[in-house]
């Protein structure tokens, strides 16, 4: 109710989960290829980095806005995830496993590296500067004001950050990603079957698996899409 997700007259009782008993009521949003493209050439920046930051890595929106240049290798090609904001309080991520290195695949560094050169500094090194508080941004603004209209207009009703997780991991397994890559990549701290069968990721299994979800999302803007 706080980020606007869900209506405020609705009884909060709804929203309790029992683990084992609750079921999801309402399917996650899953973008195509080309909703995806669409919807990010849609996108002012920051707001459109920020959104391939999500498709091509599985971020959760805090850990995107808590992003920092300084834990952004773009030799050995990784990220570092450690830190999270939410409403502007910055804390540790959800859980340890959360708390790992991800690969950069070399086009989507190139796509960081151009948002870089836009970047205004700051005292954080944030990589999402807001320019008004100079720390980071909120979400629930930004998937009010920018991501939910520019998915009306394609016709996605309820597009929001969470989708993007969604589509990442969804895309994942369209490649054939195993399923033990999938979960390091998503940085799940429980998936007990997945991990029992499966196991750890090697780095080289993670960028191979990545890189193919980076393919997708950075295709060439449609000519329809860049003049919109």
């Amino acid at each position: 109710m706080l980020w606007e997700l869900v209506p405020l007259e609705r009884n909060p009782m709804q929203l309790v989960e029992v683990k084992g008993i609750s079921k999801r009521t309402k399917r996650p949003i899953i973008l195509t290829e080309e909703q995806c493209v669409a919807l990010i050439y849609r996108l002012p920046e920051p707001y459109r980095t920020m959104v391939i930051v999500a498709i091509c890595t599985g971020c959760r929106v805090s850990e995107i806005l808590a992003l920092r240049w300084s834990r952004i290798d773009f030799v050995r090609l990784t990220m570092q995830v450690r830190v999270k904001v939410v409403n502007g309080r910055i804390g540790r991520v959800k859980t340890e496993c959360s708390e790992d290195d991800l690969p950069l695949d070399p086009d989507f560094a190139a796509a960081l590296k151009d948002w870089k050169t836009q970047c205004p500094e700051s005292v954080g090194d944030w990589v999402f500067p807001s320019p008004i508080t100079d720390r980071c941004y909120h979400a629930s603004p930004i998937q009010q004001d920018y991501i939910r209209p520019a998915g009306k207009k394609l016709g996605l009703e309820g597009v929001g950050w969470h989708s993007f997780r969604h589509t990442y991991r969804s895309w994942l397994d369209a490649t054939g990603a195993p399923i033990g890559v999938q979960q390091k990549l998503m940085r799940h701290a429980q998936i007990s079957t997945t991990m029992d069968v499966y196991g750890n990721a090697l780095m080289q299994s993670k960028r191979d698996a990545n890189s193919k979800v980076v393919r997708m999302a950075l295709r060439p803007a449609p000519q329809q899409a860049q003049g919109a």
